[in-house]
């Protein structure tokens, strides 16, 4: 893609200067370079990230009038509405082109000009064994009520670890799953599980509303694209005590960091009540982060948590510092903290010594540990 041929003129009307074939042409094109995310925005030129590496494709600079015609296209080929975008100045949306891969959209202003972040989402849900997703974190799938929570910062692989967990549930027991999603990412066709999958803002209004009405749904288990605020929280944690299995994401690193988010989201009055809560029906806590190979491509690392008797107690009394001491010395119930991972990763040959210790949360700590080595 050395040049960009999208805009046939800036002048005129939207429907005189843009082609959605062409649009899909070079969403074609990000795909077969294997880019993970696209970025438009005015003052730029168009940008792929593939492997954890931005990089500007072709030399063009949009302008303001380029990008938006760019992305008012994305909501054409979407099928969406702009009244979201317009009212808020930000919107999340799915786009799908059969054949080819669905996109996520996040579009919004930035400088009072359009841009937009593309996310690549294939169709098929890939096989956990070659994203190299351990079957520790796999073990998700056999949990049958209470709540597990994936973590880890944006672009993490978070959502593409779900999928591969409900395939897993959905090709090994007969229940029924609903998903709430923003937007829906991965499509699951019905296997053994029925599955219900809802977009916020297309299928319902929100997160809470849609948490709520799941439990006249029937669920057995439900997947919660993301804890946003507390009312969602308090909902799934209810959702929890009453028997279902609930999994959900949020934005931390490390389950000491999960818990403590999640518990100072609540007013203080509040909060012994939810440690509580949370000791009772919290099973796992995994999070992870995506670190570049020594072939440039991406291979995560995670963290693994299982709620024993130990961390309960741990939660319930507020000292969480604790969690990371039992986490290292519980590998023998399926445990590992995150520079452990990274520790392995290491020493397999899957990452250098420069990537080990810049992602470690104790780096002299782990030199120590790869000089022994």
């Amino acid at each position: 893609m050395g040049q960009l041929t999208i805009i046939v003129s800036v002048q005129g009307t939207f429907s005189e200067r843009f082609d959605l074939l062409l649009v899909i042409d070079w969403l074609r094109q990000a795909v077969d370079e294997g880019a993970s995310d696209i970025f438009i925005g005015a003052g730029r030129g168009i940008s792929y990230k593939k492997n954890g590496i931005i990089a500007t494709k072709g030399s063009q600079v949009l302008q303001p009038p380029e990008a938006e015609a760019l992305i008012t296209g994305l909501y054409e080929l979407g099928k969406r509405p702009m009244s979201k975008f317009l009212e808020n100045g930000d919107d999340d949306f799915p786009v799908t082109v059969p054949g080819l891969a669905r996109f996520r959209v996040n579009a919004f202003r930035q400088r009072s000009t359009m841009a937009a972040i593309i996310r690549v989402v294939m169709f098929n849900i890939p096989d956990y064994k070659d994203l190299l997703i351990p079957e520790g974190v796999m073990q998700i799938a056999a949990e049958t009520n209470g709540l597990v929570l994936v973590t880890g910062p944006a672009g993490g692989g978070k959502s593409t670890t779900l999928a591969c967990i409900i395939d897993a549930i959905n090709n090994s027991r007969n229940c029924h799953i609903i998903t709430l999603e923003d937007p829906i990412e991965f499509l699951h066709k019905d296997n053994l599980s029925l599955i219900s999958q809802r977009e916020i803002s297309t299928d319902t209004s929100s997160y809470a509303v849609a948490l709520r009405a799941c439990m006249r749904q029937v669920p057995d288990i439900i997947l919660l694209g993301e804890m946003r605020d507390h009312e969602t929280i308090k909902t799934a944690i209810t959702a929890a005590e009453t028997g279902h299995l609930v999994i959900s994401t949020l934005h931390t690193v490390g389950a000491a960091s999960t818990i403590d988010r999640i518990i100072d989201i609540f007013p203080p009055a509040q909060q012994q009540q939810v440690r509580i809560q949370l000791s009772m029906v919290l099973r796992m806590v995994v999070s992870q982060k995506l670190l570049p190979n020594l072939s440039g491509e991406s291979i995560p690392a995670f963290e693994i948590m299982r709620v024993n008797n130990a961390i309960s107690n741990i939660i319930r009394e507020s000292k969480t510092h604790q969690i990371d001491n039992v986490i290292q010395t519980s590998s023998q119930e399926g445990m590992i903290g995150m520079d452990a991972y990274i520790l392995k990763l290491y020493k397999n040959g899957g990452i250098s010594k420069q990537t080990a210790l810049h992602n470690a949360s104790n780096p002299d700590q782990l030199a120590k540990q790869i000089g022994s080595a």
